[in-house]
């Protein structure tokens, strides 16, 4: 389904009022039939489906077997779900939880997915990040909403596109895209070349004309910009989740993994202690927000105390196992990590267990 600025808001009211102590979490049942949007790896195999979480544990609702790694999931308008395959990818699938049989579409020629797709809130076209593999140029692939045939493309303004959002109050008028600006070439995949040209960026593109309206730069150009949440008690205000590129080991380790934009005055990093300088998904949390950091093993929060919009205030470090996944709910905020789910609010610790083997992807989405 789709979510409004002003349903967000709604959710994170509920919390809003309340001191958020991420040190403890939720005892007790989750609300029935709540279900996560995600791709997970079980056995050697790749899948996207529905997880749930029920009273004693977490089970698969629906599964849909994928031909390699799956990474981010998007709800349609009308029930169907998209999701994109790991870059470099080559495949798109919308599918159904009732299991109707799904819509599978290849890239075309000499392009690549980059794991993220947006569908427009009319469900008439669908928009994709993708790499030109012959330039290594990024672009916005703008697709047909009921056959994702794709209709046009437009430059990302950067390198290695990843992940794209509605512009809060203007949902089909413009997209903001995080731009990671990390070079590849087709025959060396997923591997990293010629760090000195990195050259990451976050482009606001006008979503009828692909019109790139503005595009902004950190000084270190070895931070890239990934993974993007807006927080919805701030209109405007856009969390970014940050990887270390750098060459050697130190400033990658003690590198921030947030950074704050906001169109009237740009980016800004926030502190943070070493968290080896990876940041994995993120999410808006009352007064703040939190990001994964899986090679760290927890999940960082920063939190504003005042009225202020300055980056917000180093917190805290959950320990949680291989954390990643995170998706905030009127219930707290939800994490996937090693073999469980994790509820965090301001109650006792609640966890949940998956079934065995299985691995939870990147991200998840409530539904």
């Amino acid at each position: 389904m789709h979510i409004t600025r002003r349903q967000a808001l709604l959710q994170l009211a509920v919390l809003a009022t309340m001191p958020f102590a991420p040190g403890i979490a939720r005892a007790g049942i989750p609300p029935r039939g709540i279900r996560f949007a995600t791709a997970w790896d079980r056995e050697g195999n790749h899948h996207t489906g529905m997880l749930e979480v029920r009273e004693q544990d977490v089970r698969v609702a629906y599964q849909l077997t994928t031909p390699t790694r799956a990474h981010g999931s998007c709800a349609e308008p009308d029930g169907t779900w998209l999701t994109v395959a790991r870059r470099p990818g080559d495949w798109l699938v919308r599918w159904h939880p009732d299991g109707r049989p799904p819509r599978w579409q290849w890239i075309e020629p000499a392009r690549a997915f980059n794991g993220h797709a947006l569908s427009c809130p009319d469900g008439s076209r669908v928009f994709t990040t993708e790499t030109d593999l012959e330039t290594g140029t990024g672009l916005i692939g703008v697709r047909d909403g009921q056959s994702l045939e794709k209709i046009d493309e437009w430059s990302s303004g950067g390198m290695d596109p990843h992940e794209l959002l509605w512009v809060p109050g203007q949902e089909g008028l413009r997209l903001v895209v995080a731009n990671g600006g990390i070079p590849t070439l087709p025959e060396t995949g997923r591997i990293k070349i010629q760090l000195d040209r990195m050259d990451s960026s976050l482009a606001l593109l006008d979503a009828s004309s692909g019109h790139i309206q503005g595009q902004w730069r950190l000084p270190d150009q070895r931070l890239s910009m990934r993974h993007i949440a807006w927080h919805p008690e701030h209109p405007g205000m856009l969390g970014l989740a940050l990887q270390a590129e750098h060459d050697t080991l130190t400033p990658r380790l003690q590198a921030p993994i947030l950074a704050i934009w906001q169109e009237s005055t740009g980016l800004q990093t926030a502190t943070n202690p070493p968290l080896q300088g990876y940041g994995g998904d993120i999410a808006a949390v009352p007064n703040g927000f939190a990001v994964s950091t899986p090679k760290a093993n927890g999940v960082a929060l920063w939190q504003w105390h005042n009225t202020s919009l300055t980056p917000p205030e180093w917190r805290e470090l959950i320990a949680d196992d291989q954390a990643c996944a995170l998706c905030h709910t009127p219930d707290g905020l939800w994490i996937a990590a090693a073999q469980r789910a994790h509820l965090l609010t301001n109650q006792p610790s609640a966890y949940w267990p998956v079934p065995p083997q299985l691995r939870i992807d990147n991200h998840w989405v409530a539904v």
